[in-house]
């Protein structure tokens, strides 16, 4: 275990031999940290928090502490974070409330560069990218290989699907289904994250079909109802589509129009 003797560390925080604890960082009680960690000078990291292996946290970020909501009133409540993310500087990140899950979880693999900021009873997936003072209000959902642009954010309890891409100071009020990318204030669809999902191993025709499948969301004058059939129905041969109609079907803030 390499802490610097500046640190000053709960007795109760669980933290396995490798980590490495910079100086003038609190760790504070039920605070569990996995192999590989390593975090930097002047982090604070508050209780119940777990982390996985591998995560690196960078000088003055705050991971943990209690959410910014004026009903908690204290009760137990925890952040959960998977392995391999990095939390750049000033990244804020609170754990849940009992008005919801009780719990805010990050999976793997993410980067939240400087400022960013995750609120309470958050729900990230993994491979997210979320650039300097992205925000996401509370009970806020990200699937999978999202990628929010600098000062963007989401307003409390919208979901945003996988392989989306919010665009830079966009604000998003609305949920956003799987492969979008969108822009403005309200955040409006503009088109399909094609180049994202060149990246990840998505082949020329799931990309074609998956604008065919925007097309008739956004651009045949169908009333939803009738354009989720219609998908639902080229799913069956198209299995790549099945995620905008599982999103369709889950969506409560009503859909990016």
């Amino acid at each position: 275990m390499m802490i610097d003797p500046r640190a000053v560390i709960d007795a109760r925080a669980e933290i396995a031999a490798d980590v490495e604890i910079g100086p003038y960082s609190i760790i504070g009680a039920e605070v569990s940290i996995a192999v590989g960690c390593h975090i930097g000078p002047h982090v604070v990291i508050r209780g119940p928090t777990r982390l996985g292996a591998n995560n690196r946290v960078f000088q003055f970020a705050s991971i943990g502490d209690a959410p910014q909501d004026k009903k908690y009133k204290g009760e137990p409540t925890r952040l959960e974070i998977g392995a391999g993310n990095t939390f750049r500087e000033y990244c804020t990140v609170n754990r849940g409330t009992t008005h919801d899950k009780g719990v805010t979880r990050i999976g793997d693999d993410n980067w939240f560069m400087a400022y960013t900021h995750v609120a309470h009873d958050c729900q990230v997936g993994s491979h997210c990218v979320l650039a300097n003072f992205a925000t996401l209000g509370g009970h806020v959902e990200l699937g999978d290989w999202v990628i929010m642009a600098g000062f963007s954010g989401v307003h409390q309890f919208c979901k945003i699907g996988a392989h989306c891409f919010v665009g830079n100071n966009a604000a998003v009020t609305r949920d956003v289904p799987p492969y979008l990318m969108v822009t403005g204030q309200p955040a409006e669809p503009h088109s399909v994250n094609a180049e994202g999902l060149k990246r990840r191993g998505f082949s020329s025709e799931q990309i074609r079909n998956i604008r065919n499948a925007f097309k008739i969301l956004y651009r045949s004058e169908l009333k939803l109802a009738a354009a989720t059939e219609q998908l639902r129905a080229l799913a069956a041969s198209q299995p790549e589509l099945m995620p905008f109609v599982e999103f369709l079907a889950t969506t409560t803030r009503s859909i990016v129009r």
